[in-house]
């Protein structure tokens, strides 16, 4: 087993009070990008005041695309423009003092903006690069190239990925792509969404072993979870490729209070998830976001967030 005094990823999360192998953080989505700078404020304003009261090691700001070319399927929600993330954090967010991991779609910039955005971005961002979601896409900068741009410009601000868990149910290969993205620079992965917890944690084991044969050590393994109050927020995660298990949907479709269900759930998963982790004596964390706009969803992850912290700090 590995070194339990390590922290998750040096010079990036700072040692929590907790055990330092276990990170805790929040998602948040930026405001429309058609906002007015008042109302901007306004939000970032609200928004410093909820998170500066949440137990979390960093925030995580999402980079958002259309995905269209990843369902043809109709959007549940109208696709409209968001401010983007970096800009938000530095313009709005200012007085967040603690990490922060900014999502970058890359194919939505050119290299010479990925390459002046690393150059300028605070000692206390971290990255994730995400590439385009079909092999169809049409891109500015492939993740390949921004990978490169990153260890060309600024290899010390760290990098991190996103896994897929589900995927590793039919593919079976989804720790081997853990493996590679790690050679080639990832520090740490923040998966999807996830609900099928047996998937979660065939993809945290195998790649335990794996690294292990390879000689690798592991990094870390965030969980996203993410809560479901409606049957419109439920088909928004469907249609963006998160596999809900079918009793999981029966579930959210017929309880009285699909929120407060899934609520109690999201913190079995987080319950069950970290208990396989510390066996497997791996170094890993959860990502509480909210999908969905609605004060009454977003209220409830923060209340997912402050008893996960709990239950990191039990230990």
């Amino acid at each position: 087993m590995q070194d339990q005094h390590r922290t998750l990823v040096p010079a990036a999360f700072p040692a929590p009070a907790r055990n330092p192998r276990e990170v805790l953080l929040f998602g948040l989505t930026p405001p429309r990008a058609d906002t007015t700078p008042e109302r901007v404020t306004e939000i970032a304003e609200r928004t410093l005041a909820r998170v500066d009261a949440l137990p979390v090691d960093a925030l995580v700001i999402y980079d958002i695309t259309d995905e269209a070319d990843r369902n043809p399927q109709p959007r549940p929600f109208p696709f409209v423009e968001m401010l983007d993330p970096a800009t938000y954090l530095s313009d709005g967010l200012m007085g967040w003092d603690k990490p922060a991991v900014v999502y970058r779609y890359v194919g939505k910039y050119s290299p010479d903006e990925l390459r002046s955005w690393l150059q300028t971005a605070p000692d206390n961002v971290m990255t994730v690069f995400v590439g385009s979601s079909s092999s169809d896409a049409t891109v500015r900068t492939s993740l390949p190239q921004a990978v490169e741009i990153h260890h060309e410009t600024r290899p010390e601000l760290p990098l991190g990925a996103v896994t897929i868990p589900e995927r590793h149910i039919g593919r079976g290969d989804e720790h081997q792509r853990l493996l590679r993205k790690q050679q080639g620079g990832s520090q740490f992965f923040i998966s999807q969404i996830v609900y099928d917890i047996g998937a979660a944690k065939n993809l945290a084991s195998d790649y335990r072993y794996a690294a292990r044969d390879s000689g690798v050590e592991v990094a870390p393994l965030i969980f996203t979870l993410s809560l479901c109050g409606s049957a419109k927020t439920l088909s928004f995660l469907e249609w963006l490729g998160v596999e809900v298990p079918h009793w999981v949907r029966n579930e959210i479709l017929h309880t009285d209070d699909p929120l407060d269900w899934s609520r109690q759930q999201a913190l079995i998963a987080a319950r069950d998830l970290a208990g396989f982790c510390r066996y497997l004596g791996i170094p890993f964390g959860f990502n509480v976001e909210s999908v969905s706009s609605r004060r009454v969803e977003i209220e409830a992850a923060v209340a997912l967030t402050h008893e996960i912290a709990e239950l990191l700090e039990r230990d």
